[in-house]
């Protein structure tokens, strides 16, 4: 087996689990959340700060490590976990995102996505068997299948046929795959429509993946259609096997979706931010540029012991974001990866405990979601 999932504890007022996910690389308690590292790096971030932080599990992508460096200099140094000195699982995303945010650069047909490159524009082609082969060179421990992430608002005309295609993406990609260690996800598509969704869930399940995911939200839908259709998905897929919310990542979502079941997500939300001056707190997001905190003594949120919290004042870190010092980036970075975390921890302490519904009624409302990977 590339992958053995285990669900040890059911809440019993909602649909989150407590479960463990075992890879070759190692274990990690689920519901998880997975730092951003698209480029073989979570940005500011060594190994060893992730780790720290209680990172268990992290993200890399497909297009954007096919393009640079190139997969040839990733396989021959050894893999994807020895280039980038991380020793825990991978999961990287196939680059359908990619299909959805560079609707400029590419075109897309039965076979595949051709593209031109966003660095040089140079010609290249993802098939869904090339886009396997190249996660298994990567050395993967969680390969996605190639998708298109459908756009909305989106026609049903097309929301359908798009979904049909990734639906026979998916066979192709369980058919290329050649590497029983790596263990390979489908993802479920069909916009906002629940009779698409079933459809393309009830094919996909019948289908003998290691996972699913639930695609294709995040994308421009409001709150309510997010998180109905999120759960609704989420009902489709199997109780054996892991679920992956991809990139949603505001924490009041997070705490929705680990209600509704599911078990992995991801997000730059928290990285991102952190270079733009904005961290998590126990008391919702704090925006460290403004001035009422030039000379405020206080860390950055008292209920947290991460390095920056344990050592520095709001003060200081304003004055080094502001600087545009590169500490700046690394110890806000510290800070929202350790918050999300904590909150990680805590929904599966609340699972364990059956008090799921009292933790996500602390859970402060921390602003937007989805955005394109780093």
């Amino acid at each position: 087996m590339a992958l053995q999932f285990t669900v040890e504890k059911k809440d019993s007022h909602s649909n989150a689990r407590l479960g463990r996910l075992v890879t070759a690389h190692g274990e990690v308690e689920t519901p998880a959340f997975m730092a951003v590292g698209t480029l073989a790096t979570v940005k500011a971030m060594t190994p060893r700060d992730l780790e720290e932080a209680g990172c268990r599990i992290i993200l890399g992508n497909t297009y954007h490590l096919y393009l640079r460096p190139g997969i040839e200099v990733i396989r021959s140094l050894g893999g994807l976990h020895r280039f980038m000195g991380w020793n825990g699982p991978i999961l990287t995303d196939s680059g359908g995102f990619q299909v959805f945010s560079l609707g400029a650069l590419r075109k897309i047909t039965e076979e595949g996505v051709e593209f031109q490159s966003h660095l040089d524009g140079s010609s290249h082609k993802l098939t869904p068997e090339k886009v396997v082969q190249i996660q298994e060179h990567l050395g993967s421990d969680i390969a996605m299948v190639l998708d298109e992430c459908i756009p909305h608002p989106a026609e049903r005309e097309y929301v359908r046929a798009s979904t049909l295609r990734t639906m026979r993406w998916a066979e192709r990609s369980l058919r290329a795959r050649e590497k029983n260690s790596m263990a390979l996800f489908a993802i479920v598509q069909g916009g906002m429509h629940e009779d698409l969704r079933r459809e393309c869930a009830r094919e996909l399940t019948a289908l003998p993946f290691d996972g699913f995911a639930a695609g294709g939200l995040g994308v421009g839908e409001d709150e309510a259609a997010l998180r109905a259709v999120g759960a609704y998905t989420a009902s489709l897929l199997p109780e054996e096997r892991p679920r992956y919310l991809m990139g949603i990542g505001r924490p009041e979502d997070l705490v929705a979706a680990v209600a509704a079941g599911y078990d992995l997500f991801d997000c730059v939300l928290p990285t991102r931010n952190a270079r733009n001056g904005t961290l998590f707190t126990s008391a919702g997001k704090m925006n460290i540029r403004r001035a009422e905190y030039a000379s405020d003594p206080r860390p950055a949120d008292e209920a947290c012991d991460c390095y920056g919290c344990r050592h520095f004042s709001r003060a200081y870190l304003r004055h080094i974001h502001l600087a545009g010092e590169i500490l700046a980036a690394h110890l806000l970075t510290l800070h929202n990866l350790v918050f999300y975390q904590r909150l990680m921890g805590r929904l599966r302490t609340a699972i364990r405990a059956d008090k799921l519904r009292e933790a996500a009624l602390t859970t402060p409302n921390s602003g937007s979601g989805i955005q394109e990977p780093e």
